[in-house]
């Protein structure tokens, strides 16, 4: 008789917490009649502002719209370059390229695996005009310093916060001070509203802007004055979306403190030798500034990323991988672009894996996943 081995549930590396709450208030978005941006996304905006400290917050249907609707808000176009990192999801630099500026890439820190600002300094030009800084897993970069860069040289700087609600930067929430900041809600975000994002503008008038870009560039004027003075398009949120937003928003304190915990609790679990057993590289312990939106590995330099990932599927365990090497990708080596012009980004974007991190995980299933890690690193 053949006996078999059942495999526990499966882990994926994300999956979001939907409640029955959030689908009762959807159902009730959709029995009014009114779906498309309404009530639900001017209370999802309202509660937005006042969690960044007052300042004019409008949605978006994503969070890559947002950024490029930044750059044109920041007078961003041909001619000008746009300083960014290679590990991103290559959003990040497709919007430089949709208002028809240069995106210049610089390397990144080993350590924090954002953009190095040191790099960032060096690749400053007379056409230099913003910064996009991605916070990856949630880690902001120096802010202190980014600003003072940005002083110094006088360019816009347009947060990729994607990644980052609920991080904070000094004791300072990100998006409650800054330029302009990016913000994304899609499916595997610490909260989510299926897709979308928000945009936290400066004042009124980049607002009005704002609502602008998103919407075909139309201003409305009592109940049938209609004016279209820039290029607009279609990226306004809906209700629907807003509906589920409101319900996510409310749970994101919790959201962090959990994922921060569980965050800790791998870093227990692998213990104190475990980079020098394996050369595998963990993130840095910050309990503090980031949302632990991922918990990130970068694989030893002589394991396979793919290898590794059958592997762990194996054992019905998801692993994500966040970011192969933008520059690297056909569009941008069709730019000149190729090996070796950023070896730190390289290396991270060969080897970087993410292992499962979401709210409704426990402390059993990190156990289970460094215990994955280790029969096969160790």
């Amino acid at each position: 008789m053949t006996q078999t081995t059942s495999l526990p549930p499966y882990l994926p590396f994300s999956r979001p917490s939907i409640d029955e709450a959030t689908i009762a208030d959807v159902g009730e978005v959709l029995r009014s009649g009114w779906i498309t941006n309404g009530p639900k996304v001017l209370a999802f905006e309202k509660m937005l502002s006042a969690y960044f400290g007052g300042r004019p917050v409008r949605t978006f249907n994503s969070g890559t719209c947002t950024m490029e609707i930044a750059l044109r808000i920041a007078g961003i176009g041909p001619g000008d370059e746009v300083i960014t990192t290679p590990i991103s999801w290559v959003a990040t630099a497709n919007v430089i390229l949709e208002v028809g500026a240069t995106p210049v890439f610089a390397d990144i820190d080993p350590v924090t695996r954002n953009i190095d600002l040191a790099q960032v300094e060096k690749a400053i030009t007379p056409r230099t005009r913003a910064i996009i800084p991605v916070y990856l897993a949630g880690l902001p970069v120096d802010l202190d310093k980014l600003y003072a860069l940005a002083a110094k040289y006088k360019l816009r700087i347009v947060e990729d916060a994607a990644q980052a609600i609920g991080s904070s930067w000094g004791g300072r929430r990100i998006g409650g001070f800054g330029d302009l900041i990016s913000f994304s809600f899609q499916a595997n975000k610490n909260i989510t509203t299926g897709e979308g994002g928000c945009l936290v503008l400066n004042n009124a008038e980049e607002a009005l802007l704002a609502e602008k870009y998103r919407l075909q560039g139309v201003t409305r004027d009592g109940i049938d004055g209609l004016e279209v003075d820039v290029l607009g398009g279609k990226f306004n949120m809906t209700d629907i979306m807003a509906a589920i937003g409101l319900r996510q928003f409310a749970k994101l304190d919790e959201v962090t403190a959990h994922r921060r915990a569980l965050a800790k609790h791998y870093f227990t679990l692998f213990g104190a030798d475990f980079e020098a057993k394996t050369g595998a590289q963990l993130p840095p312990q910050d309990f503090e500034r980031t949302n632990w939106h991922l918990f990130q590995l970068v694989l030893p330099e002589n394991v396979k990323r793919s290898t590794f990932m059958e592997k762990m599927m194996e054992r019905n365990i998801g692993v994500g991988y966040h970011y192969p090497a933008i520059h690297l990708l056909g569009l941008y080596r069709a730019r000149g672009f190729g090996e070796g012009m950023f070896p730190v980004a390289e290396a991270v974007g060969r080897r970087i894996v993410s292992l499962p991190m979401f709210y409704a995980m426990t402390t059993e299933d990190v156990a289970r996943t460094v215990d994955a890690v280790k029969s096969l690193l160790q």
